[in-house]
């Protein structure tokens, strides 16, 4: 009796659905009078970053494009890699999002890992011997939930998960509870590298080594809706507001920029107004 009051009530939700979505086909849209069928076109378009376009971290730390040069430009590090991003320094103090550093040196670190990793596959392909990788992944888990899992691995598993993780470890970082410093200092010496996660950059141009260490790392970087492209704007003679005789403001408007009072002031500062 249960089982065909059950049946009864998920057959009756399925057909109220069913109805529900012929009753949604049939009511149609609302559409403007005169107008019998409308067709609606998306074209995805592939745009190369340029200057003033706007890029994001996940720590607010947004900021505009300013200059885009060759790759051989770029600052390098003692092995010759060549950073991709140079962010300005000035952003951190300010704004005080310090997420972004411990991010950048966990990122490091982790690469770091995987480059050890990678070495000791090499090694394993050389020699056939396992127990140094098996080790050094032992190493990277650590006591973590799925020690226990790792160290029960098969070679199979062994190899699989190294190849995996020769790019770069995974790792998360939960919310409101992310790794702390002292885990970040406890992966950065385990991967082999300084604990300040500082390196020696040279400067692309010129080749000579900067003055000072630089923090070196591997963060998020997210492309935002806000291209250049779909900002700039221009006008001579346009629309005025019939209120106030004044040009409109906006791109949407055809409108003037505004000429506000600093603007003012600063015309007046040099004896111009």
């Amino acid at each position: 009796e249960a089982l065909r009051g059950q049946y009864d009530e998920s057959k009756s939700r399925l057909e109220q659905r069913f109805m529900d979505k012929v009753e949604k086909v049939q009511r149609g849209d609302e559409m403007p009078p005169g107008v019998m069928k409308m067709v609606k076109v998306f074209v995805a378009v592939k745009r190369k970053i340029q200057p003033g376009d706007k890029m994001a971290g996940r720590h607010g730390n947004k900021g505009v494009v300013s200059r885009i040069v060759p790759v051989e430009d770029m600052p390098f590090l003692e092995d010759g890699t060549h950073v991709d991003v140079v962010l300005n320094p000035l952003g951190v103090p300010s704004r005080m999002n310090v997420g972004q550093i411990l991010e950048t040196h966990l990122g490091w670190a982790c690469a770091g890992m995987g480059r050890q990793i990678g070495d000791m596959l090499e090694a394993y392909k050389a020699s056939g011997n396992i127990e140094p990788l098996r080790k050094t992944i032992g190493d990277v888990v650590g006591d973590g939930p799925k020690a226990e899992q790792v160290k029960d691995f098969d070679d199979d598993s062994v190899l699989r998960l190294a190849d995996q993780w020769k790019r770069g470890v995974s790792i998360a970082t939960p919310v409101f509870d992310g790794a702390h410093e002292g885990d970040v200092n406890e992966m950065l010496a385990l991967a082999g590298l300084k604990e300040s996660g500082q390196s020696t950059l040279y400067d692309g141009r010129t080749g000579e080594q900067f003055d000072r260490q630089v923090t070196v790392g591997y963060i998020y970087m997210l492309k935002l809706n806000h291209l250049v492209d779909d900002k700039i704007h221009a006008r001579s003679i346009g629309p005025y507001s019939l209120v106030t005789q004044q040009p409109l403001g906006g791109k949407a408007q055809f409108g003037g920029q505004r000429f506000g009072e600093m603007e003012v002031w600063a015309l007046e500062a040099y004896g111009a107004a």
